[in-house]
C-alpha cells in the first residue's frame, strides 16, 4: 500500500479511538475540576460505527488501534468492540489504555477476545497520593488489575506516569523497580498543558533529563534503543541488567515531525492533533449512509492537508499557560484530554 501522506510527508499510521468521556478518576493533570459537561450519550458511537470507524482509517494504512477513554473499560461490554476489531485483519495490532480499576474483572475476557497489548496508568505506589491527586480510593484494584493483565497472559504490559514536580517526582525509582518486577516496561511522560490540565505549569513540568539523571545517579549510564522507522512517541532505553523503559518527552523535545496519530472521540470527532482546536465530524456522515468510500475519501483529502504540530508550537512560545481555561473546556467538551483519547 502507498502510504497517505501528510503535507509535512507524515504518514496516517495509527488510530486513538475513544468509546466513552466517562471516567471513574480525577487525577489533576486531566481532570482536576469538580465538574464536567459530558458528550451526550446519543451521540456516542455505537461498537459497529466505531469498528467501521476503524477499518476506514485501517484501509488507509493507519493498522494501530488504541482504545481510549476516557476510562475505556465504563463502556459495557468492551470485549465485544475488541472481538470486531480483532476481526479486521488490517488491524496488525490492537491496544487499551486504561486506568486499571476494572482491568482485574475483565482481562480474560478482552485476552479472549483478541487484544494483545495492554497499557496502564500508574503514577504512584502510593494509595494516599492516589486518593489525593485523583480522589481514587481504589489504588489496590490499580495494582491488581496490573497482576490480572499478566495472568491473563499479556505479554506485553506498560505503564505510564505523568511526572510532576511536588506529587510523584520521588517516586521515579520506584516506579522502575515495580515495573521491572513484573516484566512490564515503566513510561514515564512530561506533564503536559493540554486539554484540561487547568493547573499546568512550566515549573511543575520533570524534563526528559531530569529523569535520565535520576536513573543514572542510581543505576549507571543507560543504553538509548534507537528503533528506525518506528513513530511510536516515546524514546526507549535499556539498564545495564537488560531492564527497559521509555520517557515521552511531548514539552521538552516535542516529537510532532514524526506523527502519525489521529484521534476520534466517542461521539466520532476526528482530530488530528492532540492540540488540535478543530474536529471533523465523522458521525454526521456515518448516520447519514456515507458509503466507506465516501469516508475514506474525506479522511484522505483531510489528512493531506494537515500540517499540525501543537507540541512544537507551544514549545516555541517560551513561557506560556494553560492551553484552555476552564471555561474554555465548557464550552466544548471535545477539547477535554479525557475526550481526545489523551
Amino acid at each position: 500500500m502507498t502510504p497517505l501522506l501528510d503535507a509535512l510527508g507524515r504518514p496516517l499510521g495509527s488510530l486513538r479511538l475513544s468509546v466513552t468521556d466517562r471516567c471513574n478518576m480525577r487525577c489533576g493533570y486531566c481532570m482536576p475540576e469538580a465538574e464536567y459537561t459530558w458528550l451526550p450519550r446519543a451521540s456516542l458511537l455505537t461498537f459497529e460505527e466505531l469498528a467501521r470507524v476503524a477499518g476506514v482509517f485501517a484501509g488507509l494504512g493507519a493498522n494501530r488501534v488504541r482504545l481510549t477513554g476516557g476510562e475505556p473499560l465504563l463502556r459495557h461490554d468492551l470485549p465485544a468492540l475488541v472481538a470486531l476489531l480483532a476481526r479486521d485483519a488490517r488491524i496488525a495490532d490492537l491496544a487499551l489504555t486504561t486506568n486499571g480499576i476494572l482491568l482485574g474483572r475483565h482481562a480474560e475476557a478482552l485476552r479472549a477476545a483478541g487484544l494483545r497489548r495492554v497499557t496502564v496508568s500508574l503514577d504512584t505506589l502510593r494509595a494516599e497520593r492516589s486518593l489525593a491527586f485523583a480522589r481514587n480510593p481504589r489504588h489496590a484494584e490499580v495494582l491488581g488489575g496490573i497482576d490480572a493483565a499478566a495472568d491473563a497472559g499479556f505479554s506485553d504490559i506498560k505503564l505510564n506516569a505523568v511526572v510532576i514536580r511536588g506529587f510523584n517526582d520521588d517516586e521515579i525509582l520506584p516506579l522502575l523497580d515495580y515495573a521491572r518486577a513484573r516484566g512490564a516496561e515503566m513510561r514515564y511522560i512530561e506533564y503536559m498543558d493540554v486539554g484540561g490540565a487547568t493547573r499546568w505549569s512550566e515549573g511543575a513540568v520533570v524534563s526528559r533529563r531530569e529523569i535520565l539523571g535520576v536513573i543514572e545517579a542510581c543505576h549507571g549510564p543507560v543504553t538509548p534503543l534507537p528503533e528506525p522507522g518506528s513513530r511510536a512517541p516515546a524514546e526507549r532505553f535499556r539498564l545495564g541488567d537488560g531492564t527497559t523503559f521509555g520517557i515521552i518527552a511531548s514539552v521538552t523535545a516535542p516529537f510532532c515531525r514524526t506523527c502519525d496519530r489521529s484521534r476520534v472521540t466517542a461521539d466520532g470527532t476526528w482530530f488530528r492533533c492532540l492540540y488540535g482546536e478543530d474536529g471533523v465530524d465523522l458521525r454526521e456522515p456515518l448516520r447519514r449512509g456515507a458509503t466507506d468510500e465516501e469516508l475514506s475519501d474525506l479522511v484522505a483529502s483531510v489528512w493531506g492537508a494537515r500540517r499540525d504540530r501543537g507540541a512544537e508550537e507551544r514549545a516555541a512560545l517560551g513561557a506560556r499557560a494553560v492551553l484552555y481555561p476552564v471555561e474554555g473546556l465548557r464550552a466544548d467538551p471535545r477539547r477535554e484530554m479525557h475526550t481526545r483519547g489523551g
